[in-house]
């Protein structure tokens, strides 16, 4: 695969994306604002290691509902993790660093995500990769800030005042930015009925 030269700083925020909603687009824009990013790329997990693989819609259905939930020149529905053949997230940092050797990430997640973090694979090693951007989500902003991946880098944690230099961090270094909480969640809406697997 062909080396890609970006001198961009661009967020990373992987998932299922099962289904994408206004959520994902909220985090990426304040992403955008806060962290003073070029760009947000929407990372497409072809198999969510952590999931179940009888829940999820096919890859094409949940890429092409990203890619009309983004809706912004900025964010980027991206195919990378299944054109380079990864699947944890620890893989696909390194060889994004080897395809764009120019650009700085920042791995973009919800406090529920840093809440079970240490139960990622080489979690450490996302951490000692890239600077990371924590987004308040309700009912886990406390717990995930009193969890274990939180304590143990609790030293390495920047202000707020100071995201929009977090790309430029030499890792490890974090961030928790306490957003307006919105109340998307893709979870609720599979509940609803409101995106079918099947579809």
């Amino acid at each position: 695969m062909t080396v890609r030269h970006a001198r961009k700083t661009i967020g990373l925020l992987g998932g299922s994306f099962n289904p994408a909603h206004d959520g994902h687009r909220y985090i990426s824009l304040q992403a955008l604002k806060l962290l003073g990013l070029d760009e947000v790329w929407w990372l497409v997990s072809p198999l969510n290691p952590l999931k179940e693989a009888k829940d999820m819609a096919s890859y094409e259905r949940r890429v092409a509902v990203a890619e009309r939930v983004s809706n912004h020149p900025r964010i980027k529905v991206s195919q990378i993790e299944r054109e380079i053949g990864t699947r944890y997230t620890a893989d696909t940092l390194e060889r994004l660093a080897e395809l764009y050797p120019d650009a700085r990430f920042v791995w973009l997640m919800g406090a529920d995500n840093l809440l079970g973090f240490h139960h990622w694979r080489r979690w450490r090693t996302i951490m000692r990769t890239v600077p990371v951007a924590v987004f308040a989500r309700k009912n886990y902003a406390l717990r995930a800030l009193c969890g274990k991946a939180a304590r143990l880098y609790r030293l390495y944690r920047k202000s707020p005042d100071d995201a929009d230099r977090l790309a430029f961090s030499k890792p490890p270094a974090w961030v928790f930015l306490p957003i307006r909480k919105h109340p998307a969640s893709a979870t609720e809406i599979r509940n609803k009925g409101l995106f079918e697997i099947g579809d």
